[in-house]
């Protein structure tokens, strides 16, 4: 083992094994993610005072709001990865589509999933679409942090080599260089961080301002993906779509879709700020 390496805490995928039903940490990381995102928005749908009177979706318009994120997430997400991460082989095997259990979610599909979902939603209910897009940004980061501890579980979606890092890792099947934890990157950056920064943008006033805690949740989703980038691995069927990656460079397809979720973010909070400065 080289001198600077963490052995891997190694631990089982399946949680909870009943017969032949085997049910896995990242199974219940998405279980979790929306359930825990579900109570939290009860608990911000409640609280009169941070809307200013703005209409919103009531608590118990919630359940079906979930089943509605959900099919989105799921049905994205999975989309997404066939489209933006192994398009031949799906061209080619295309019964695999639906082979969900074999592995492949991309967020960048599940979020525009579940941006479809909640505009379904939003016009069944008679509520207004950005304060629905509101909410759910407030929430994500919840989902997002258990989801990448769920990859780092699993050993999966590993960080480039970095044999001269104190805290790196030789992760199964990925050879005995050791490796950034990128999975626990993301889970900080995407999740606990992205998570503090939109309450605080909440508890000041945030769905005050119809898109802007959506929109900042774009920017600082694309910001933290992009930094981590530099971290991961690419995916192997498709490395680097620009440059080698020599010294920290190369664009990655992670990258390259966080480019228009921040320029949408960006647009999101601009419409805020001019509704504010009107009103």
């Amino acid at each position: 083992m080289p001198v600077f390496a963490i052995p891997f805490p190694v631990i089982d995928p399946v949680a909870l094994q009943i017969g032949p039903l085997a049910i896995k940490w990242y199974g219940l990381a998405y279980v979790a993610g929306l359930l825990g995102g579900w109570w939290y928005a009860r608990k911000l749908v409640m609280a009169d005072g941070l809307w200013g009177g703005r209409a919103r979706p009531g608590a118990d318009q919630l359940d079906d709001m979930l089943l509605f994120v959900a099919l989105g997430v799921v049905l994205g997400g999975r989309l997404g990865f066939v489209l933006f991460y192994d398009l031949e082989r799906y061209l080619a095997r295309p019964q695999d589509i639906i082979a969900v259990w074999q592995g492949g979610m991309s967020f960048h599909g599940g979020l525009i999933g579940a941006a479809t979902g909640l505009v379904l939603f939003a016009r069944r209910r008679g509520v207004p679409v950005l304060s629905v897009f509101d909410l759910s940004a407030a929430v994500v980061p919840i989902g997002l942090f258990l989801g990448r501890i769920a990859n780092f579980i699993n050993a999966e979606l590993w960080g480039r080599p970095a044999p001269d890092v104190p805290w790196a890792m030789i992760f199964p099947h990925a050879g005995p260089v050791p490796r950034h934890p990128s999975q626990l990157y993301e889970a900080f950056g995407e999740g606990l961080v992205l998570f503090i920064l939109l309450a605080l943008v909440v508890r000041a006033g945030g769905f005050k301002r119809p898109g802007l805690v959506a929109g900042v949740f774009g920017m600082g989703y694309a910001v933290a993906r992009i930094a981590a980038e530099f971290f991961r691995e690419p995916d192997p069927q498709l490395g680097f779509l620009f440059g080698t990656g020599t010294g920290g460079g190369g664009l990655t397809m992670g990258m390259l879709l966080s480019i228009p979720l921040f320029l949408a973010g960006l647009a999101l909070v601009l419409r805020a700020r001019r509704g504010q400065a009107q009103s």
